[in-house]
Protein backbone atom coordinates (compact mmCIF):
# COMPACT_ATOMS: atom_id res chain seq x y z
CA UNK A 1 0.00 0.00 0.00
CA UNK A 2 2.70 2.37 0.67
CA UNK A 3 4.61 1.41 -2.85
CA UNK A 4 1.51 2.47 -4.40
CA UNK A 5 1.22 5.64 -2.36
CA UNK A 6 4.57 6.51 -2.87
CA UNK A 7 4.31 5.37 -7.08
CA UNK A 8 1.37 7.60 -7.03
CA UNK A 9 3.13 10.06 -5.52
CA UNK A 10 6.28 10.54 -7.42
CA UNK A 11 3.99 10.40 -10.42
CA UNK A 12 2.22 13.63 -9.89
CA UNK A 13 5.31 15.25 -8.67
CA UNK A 14 6.85 14.53 -12.17
CA UNK A 15 3.62 15.66 -13.59
CA UNK A 16 3.74 18.78 -12.05
CA UNK A 17 7.55 19.29 -13.22
CA UNK A 18 6.49 18.57 -16.16
CA UNK A 19 3.69 20.73 -16.68
CA UNK A 20 5.54 23.24 -14.62
CA UNK A 21 8.31 23.66 -17.43
CA UNK A 22 6.11 23.57 -20.41
CA UNK A 23 4.29 26.23 -18.77
CA UNK A 24 7.45 28.24 -18.37
CA UNK A 25 8.52 27.66 -21.63
CA UNK A 26 5.19 29.12 -22.97
CA UNK A 27 5.52 31.90 -20.70
CA UNK A 28 8.63 33.41 -21.06
CA UNK A 29 9.00 33.89 -24.26
CA UNK A 30 6.13 36.10 -24.43
CA UNK A 31 7.66 38.01 -21.29
CA UNK A 32 10.79 38.12 -22.81
CA UNK A 33 8.79 40.19 -25.84
CA UNK A 34 6.85 42.61 -23.38
CA UNK A 35 9.90 43.27 -21.30
CA UNK A 36 11.83 43.78 -24.93
CA UNK A 37 9.39 46.45 -25.93
CA UNK A 38 9.92 48.56 -22.87
CA UNK A 39 13.83 48.29 -22.95
CA UNK A 40 16.12 50.99 -24.62
CA UNK A 41 17.01 50.73 -28.36
CA UNK A 42 20.65 51.34 -27.58
CA UNK A 43 20.41 48.41 -24.78
CA UNK A 44 18.67 45.81 -27.53
CA UNK A 45 21.58 46.28 -29.66
CA UNK A 46 24.47 46.14 -27.30
CA UNK A 47 23.33 43.82 -24.77
CA UNK A 48 20.32 41.63 -27.20
CA UNK A 49 17.46 40.72 -25.33
CA UNK A 50 16.92 40.38 -21.23
CA UNK A 51 14.65 39.75 -19.20
CA UNK A 52 16.24 42.85 -16.79
CA UNK A 53 17.45 45.54 -19.11
CA UNK A 54 19.62 48.16 -18.40
CA UNK A 55 17.46 50.72 -19.24
CA UNK A 56 14.03 50.77 -19.76
CA UNK A 57 12.34 53.39 -22.38
CA UNK A 58 8.70 54.19 -23.46
CA UNK A 59 10.38 54.93 -27.05
CA UNK A 60 8.77 52.33 -29.24
CA UNK A 61 5.57 53.04 -27.86
CA UNK A 62 5.72 56.87 -28.28
CA UNK A 63 6.43 55.85 -32.37
CA UNK A 64 3.26 54.14 -32.06
CA UNK A 65 1.51 56.34 -30.57
CA UNK A 66 2.44 58.89 -32.94
CA UNK A 67 0.61 56.88 -35.47
CA UNK A 68 -2.48 56.61 -33.65
CA UNK A 69 -4.73 57.66 -36.14
CA UNK A 70 -4.17 55.09 -38.52
CA UNK A 71 -3.36 52.51 -36.11
CA UNK A 72 -7.59 53.71 -34.36
CA UNK A 73 -9.03 53.31 -38.13
CA UNK A 74 -6.93 49.83 -38.40
CA UNK A 75 -8.33 49.09 -34.57
CA UNK A 76 -11.94 49.70 -35.90
CA UNK A 77 -11.92 48.00 -39.20
CA UNK A 78 -9.95 44.76 -37.71
CA UNK A 79 -12.64 44.74 -35.31
CA UNK A 80 -15.76 44.69 -37.53
CA UNK A 81 -14.24 42.50 -39.76
CA UNK A 82 -13.53 39.92 -37.37
CA UNK A 83 -16.73 40.29 -35.19
CA UNK A 84 -18.94 40.29 -39.02
CA UNK A 85 -16.54 37.20 -40.11
CA UNK A 86 -16.70 35.40 -37.36
CA UNK A 87 -20.28 35.48 -36.93
CA UNK A 88 -21.31 34.46 -40.59
CA UNK A 89 -18.63 32.12 -40.83
CA UNK A 90 -20.07 30.29 -37.63
CA UNK A 91 -23.63 30.17 -39.04
CA UNK A 92 -22.31 28.91 -42.78
CA UNK A 93 -20.33 26.32 -40.98
CA UNK A 94 -22.87 24.88 -38.49
CA UNK A 95 -25.56 25.12 -41.37
CA UNK A 96 -23.00 23.21 -43.49
CA UNK A 97 -21.97 20.73 -41.16
CA UNK A 98 -25.41 19.84 -39.62
CA UNK A 99 -26.74 18.08 -42.53
CA UNK A 100 -22.95 16.21 -43.20
CA UNK A 101 -23.94 14.94 -39.94
CA UNK A 102 -27.54 13.98 -40.48
CA UNK A 103 -27.45 9.71 -41.48
CA UNK A 104 -30.94 9.94 -43.26
CA UNK A 105 -29.44 12.91 -45.60
CA UNK A 106 -28.66 10.91 -48.89
CA UNK A 107 -25.88 12.38 -50.31
CA UNK A 108 -23.75 13.24 -46.94
CA UNK A 109 -21.19 11.07 -48.05
CA UNK A 110 -20.64 12.75 -51.61
CA UNK A 111 -20.83 16.12 -49.44
CA UNK A 112 -18.31 15.58 -47.22
CA UNK A 113 -16.17 14.31 -49.53
CA UNK A 114 -16.05 17.30 -51.59
CA UNK A 115 -15.45 19.69 -48.34
CA UNK A 116 -12.30 17.27 -47.67
CA UNK A 117 -10.90 17.41 -51.19
CA UNK A 118 -11.32 21.48 -50.62
CA UNK A 119 -8.33 20.17 -47.64
CA UNK A 120 -5.91 18.56 -49.76
CA UNK A 121 -6.06 20.93 -53.45
CA UNK A 122 -6.76 24.13 -54.00
CA UNK A 123 -6.36 26.27 -57.39
CA UNK A 124 -3.57 28.39 -56.66
CA UNK A 125 -2.97 31.66 -55.56
CA UNK A 126 -3.13 33.32 -58.96
CA UNK A 127 -6.62 31.60 -59.96
CA UNK A 128 -7.60 32.36 -56.54
CA UNK A 129 -6.57 36.03 -57.11
CA UNK A 130 -8.47 36.32 -60.47
CA UNK A 131 -11.59 35.18 -59.43
CA UNK A 132 -12.05 37.13 -56.50
CA UNK A 133 -11.02 40.37 -58.44
CA UNK A 134 -12.25 39.62 -61.77
CA UNK A 135 -15.65 38.23 -61.18
CA UNK A 136 -16.55 38.87 -57.62
CA UNK A 137 -14.85 42.22 -57.74
CA UNK A 138 -13.80 43.09 -53.82
CA UNK A 139 -10.64 44.65 -54.79
CA UNK A 140 -10.32 47.73 -52.15
CA UNK A 141 -13.46 46.80 -50.37
CA UNK A 142 -13.96 45.41 -47.16
CA UNK A 143 -15.44 42.13 -48.52
CA UNK A 144 -11.71 41.63 -49.43
CA UNK A 145 -10.87 41.04 -45.62
CA UNK A 146 -13.96 38.56 -45.28
CA UNK A 147 -14.73 36.42 -47.90
CA UNK A 148 -11.32 34.72 -49.21
CA UNK A 149 -9.76 32.08 -47.69
CA UNK A 150 -11.30 32.85 -43.99
CA UNK A 151 -15.29 32.70 -43.81
CA UNK A 152 -15.53 28.57 -44.47
CA UNK A 153 -13.15 26.29 -43.63
CA UNK A 154 -13.05 22.35 -44.25
CA UNK A 155 -11.04 21.27 -41.03
CA UNK A 156 -13.84 23.75 -39.15
CA UNK A 157 -16.92 21.84 -41.25
CA UNK A 158 -15.57 18.72 -40.67
CA UNK A 159 -14.30 19.30 -36.55
CA UNK A 160 -18.16 20.62 -36.20
CA UNK A 161 -19.58 17.81 -38.01
CA UNK A 162 -17.99 15.28 -35.98
CA UNK A 163 -19.25 17.07 -33.06
CA UNK A 164 -23.03 17.03 -33.87
CA UNK A 165 -22.30 13.34 -34.94
CA UNK A 166 -21.22 12.24 -31.63
CA UNK A 167 -23.13 14.28 -29.51
CA UNK A 168 -26.91 15.31 -30.84
CA UNK A 169 -29.13 11.93 -30.18
CA UNK A 170 -30.69 11.47 -33.12
CA UNK A 171 -33.90 10.44 -31.58
CA UNK A 172 -34.07 14.05 -29.58
CA UNK A 173 -34.16 15.40 -33.69
CA UNK A 174 -37.17 12.44 -34.14
CA UNK A 175 -38.87 13.58 -30.88
CA UNK A 176 -38.61 17.36 -32.55
CA UNK A 177 -40.01 16.67 -35.55
CA UNK A 178 -43.14 14.08 -34.40
CA UNK A 179 -43.87 17.41 -32.32
CA UNK A 180 -43.93 19.88 -35.34
CA UNK A 181 -40.52 20.94 -35.86
CA UNK A 182 -39.13 22.26 -38.83
CA UNK A 183 -35.55 21.83 -40.19
CA UNK A 184 -34.70 25.46 -38.96
CA UNK A 185 -36.69 24.88 -35.98
CA UNK A 186 -34.94 21.85 -35.23
CA UNK A 187 -31.22 23.35 -36.03
CA UNK A 188 -31.37 26.85 -34.06
CA UNK A 189 -33.78 25.79 -31.01
CA UNK A 190 -32.07 22.39 -30.45
CA UNK A 191 -29.17 21.88 -32.28
CA UNK A 192 -27.42 25.17 -31.59
CA UNK A 193 -27.66 25.45 -27.72
CA UNK A 194 -26.33 22.08 -27.46
CA UNK A 195 -23.23 22.65 -29.29
CA UNK A 196 -21.72 25.69 -27.34
CA UNK A 197 -18.70 23.84 -26.88
CA UNK A 198 -17.93 23.32 -30.71
CA UNK A 199 -19.17 26.83 -31.40
CA UNK A 200 -16.94 28.67 -29.01
CA UNK A 201 -13.99 26.58 -30.31
CA UNK A 202 -14.58 27.16 -34.25
CA UNK A 203 -15.96 30.77 -33.44
CA UNK A 204 -12.45 31.30 -31.30
CA UNK A 205 -10.01 29.91 -34.14
CA UNK A 206 -12.00 31.84 -36.77
CA UNK A 207 -12.02 34.92 -34.78
CA UNK A 208 -8.01 34.64 -34.45
CA UNK A 209 -7.68 33.68 -38.13
CA UNK A 210 -9.42 36.77 -39.28
CA UNK A 211 -7.21 39.14 -36.18
CA UNK A 212 -4.25 37.49 -37.36
CA UNK A 213 -5.00 37.90 -41.24
CA UNK A 214 -2.82 40.55 -43.33
CA UNK A 215 -2.54 38.34 -46.74
CA UNK A 216 -5.60 39.39 -47.75
CA UNK A 217 -4.63 42.70 -47.18
CA UNK A 218 -1.79 42.56 -49.35
CA UNK A 219 -3.37 40.89 -51.96
CA UNK A 220 -6.19 42.79 -52.72
CA UNK A 221 -6.04 46.21 -50.84
CA UNK A 222 -4.47 49.32 -52.15
CA UNK A 223 -6.21 52.13 -50.36
CA UNK A 224 -4.71 52.22 -47.08
CA UNK A 225 -8.16 53.60 -45.60
CA UNK A 226 -9.01 50.01 -45.75
CA UNK A 227 -5.91 48.12 -44.11
CA UNK A 228 -6.53 45.90 -41.12
CA UNK A 229 -4.14 46.42 -37.92
CA UNK A 230 -1.79 43.60 -39.01
CA UNK A 231 -1.26 45.33 -42.42
CA UNK A 232 -0.85 48.71 -41.06
CA UNK A 233 1.57 47.65 -38.03
CA UNK A 234 3.17 45.60 -41.24
CA UNK A 235 3.12 48.98 -43.01
CA UNK A 236 4.99 50.61 -39.52
CA UNK A 237 7.45 48.09 -39.86
CA UNK A 238 8.68 47.80 -43.17
CA UNK A 239 8.86 51.82 -43.28
CA UNK A 240 11.53 51.39 -40.21
CA UNK A 241 13.68 48.94 -42.00
CA UNK A 242 13.50 51.11 -44.65
CA UNK A 243 14.85 53.83 -42.81
CA UNK A 244 17.35 52.33 -41.03
CA UNK A 245 19.38 50.62 -44.48
CA UNK A 246 18.04 54.31 -46.19
CA UNK A 247 20.70 57.17 -46.79
CA UNK A 248 19.46 59.32 -44.04
CA UNK A 249 20.99 60.90 -41.26
CA UNK A 250 22.97 58.92 -38.94
CA UNK A 251 21.11 60.44 -35.94
CA UNK A 252 17.85 59.39 -37.10
CA UNK A 253 19.08 55.82 -38.00
CA UNK A 254 20.44 55.57 -34.63
CA UNK A 255 17.47 56.81 -32.44
CA UNK A 256 15.03 55.07 -34.35
CA UNK A 257 13.67 52.38 -31.90
CA UNK A 258 13.50 49.98 -34.52
CA UNK A 259 14.02 46.30 -32.58
CA UNK A 260 11.56 47.84 -29.86
CA UNK A 261 9.34 48.87 -32.11
CA UNK A 262 9.06 45.14 -33.47
CA UNK A 263 8.48 44.34 -30.03
CA UNK A 264 5.76 47.04 -29.36
CA UNK A 265 4.10 45.79 -32.53
CA UNK A 266 3.49 42.37 -31.77
CA UNK A 267 2.53 43.21 -28.31
CA UNK A 268 -0.57 45.36 -29.92
CA UNK A 269 -1.07 42.68 -32.03
CA UNK A 270 -1.96 39.99 -29.72
CA UNK A 271 -3.22 42.03 -26.67
CA UNK A 272 -6.70 42.05 -27.88
CA UNK A 273 -6.87 37.98 -28.14
CA UNK A 274 -4.97 37.33 -24.85
CA UNK A 275 -7.95 39.58 -23.29
CA UNK A 276 -10.37 37.26 -24.85
CA UNK A 277 -8.82 33.41 -24.91
CA UNK A 278 -9.02 32.77 -21.20
CA UNK A 279 -13.27 33.23 -21.66
CA UNK A 280 -12.94 30.82 -24.61
CA UNK A 281 -10.61 28.65 -23.41
CA UNK A 282 -13.28 25.60 -21.45
CA UNK A 283 -14.88 25.45 -24.25
CA UNK A 284 -11.91 25.38 -26.56
CA UNK A 285 -10.70 22.47 -24.93
CA UNK A 286 -14.00 20.23 -24.65
CA UNK A 287 -15.03 20.99 -28.56
CA UNK A 288 -11.67 19.94 -29.75
CA UNK A 289 -11.44 16.90 -27.72
CA UNK A 290 -15.01 16.03 -28.76
CA UNK A 291 -15.22 17.19 -32.46
CA UNK A 292 -12.20 15.59 -33.38
CA UNK A 293 -13.26 12.19 -32.44
CA UNK A 294 -13.93 9.98 -35.75
CA UNK A 295 -18.07 10.37 -36.20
Amino acid sequence: MNNLLNKRTLFQISNNIILTLLALASILPFLLLVISSFADETTLTLNGYSFLPEKFSLDAYEYLFQQSSMLLRAYGITLLVTVVGTSVGLLMTSMLAYPLSRKDFSKRNVFTFIVFFTMLFNGGLVPSYLMWTSFFHIKNTIFALIIPNLLLNAFNVLLMKNYYSNNIPPELIEAAEMDGAGEYKVFFKIILPLSLPIMATVGLMIGIGYWNDWTNGLYYLTDQNLFSLQNVLNSILTNIQFLSTSNVSQKVTTELPSTSVRMAIAVVGMLPILVLYPFFQRYFVKGITIGSVKG
